[in-house]
């Protein structure tokens, strides 16, 4: 099981015990606003989705999404990690915290912790990063990481045309 801390935070996989606080997250105004509603009406469709989602993630892939706990207290604040999409050739960072929690540099604490590792201990030499136009926080903290906006994209179904963020820690020669 994979887990790091930093001087705030706790990142650690997830497990079914964290169905209440998926639901939460997941139901939270900003998942919905940027994310997009997953349809999970209680804390049985958490179990799943977490199931479904996250679990296999880190058997496929090495990595996955992690919660996001406060050090000093264990509240649960958030989940940060990386995503492996079928339609990307990179994996991508995604974030999202509890409305609480932001402006307060955790998502910005958690994910440079995720970038560390995706590069020092997965050696990924390329991420990505996809945020609706009008998130300008999500922005704002791509391009804090070192992410440049490389593109837009549509993923899946939908028509919302979404900008496509990239980092490579190769140096330029």
């Amino acid at each position: 099981m994979i887990q790091c801390s930093t001087e705030r935070l706790i990142l650690r996989e997830f497990s079914l015990n964290d169905a209440p606080f998926v639901y939460e997250l997941l139901n939270s105004e900003g998942w919905l606003k940027y994310i997009g509603d997953r349809t999970i009406r209680s804390i049985e469709d958490a179990q799943l989705y977490i199931e479904k989602h996250y679990l296999p993630s880190y058997e496929t892939n090495g990595y996955g999404a992690y919660i996001v706990s406060l050090k000093a207290t264990g509240e649960l604040i958030g989940s940060c990690g990386l995503y492996k999409r079928d339609t990307l050739d990179h994996p991508d960072i995604g974030f999202a915290f509890l409305k609480k929690f932001w402006h307060m540099g955790y998502a910005y604490e958690a994910a440079s912790t995720i970038v560390k590792f995706a590069t020092e201990e997965l050696g990924f030499q390329t991420i990505l990063g996809i945020t609706m136009p009008d998130n300008k926080s999500s922005i704002r903290l791509l391009e804090k990481l070192g992410l440049q906006k490389i593109d837009t994209i549509t993923m899946g179904e939908e028509d919302e045309e979404l900008l496509l963020f990239g980092y490579n820690s190769m140096p330029e020669k």
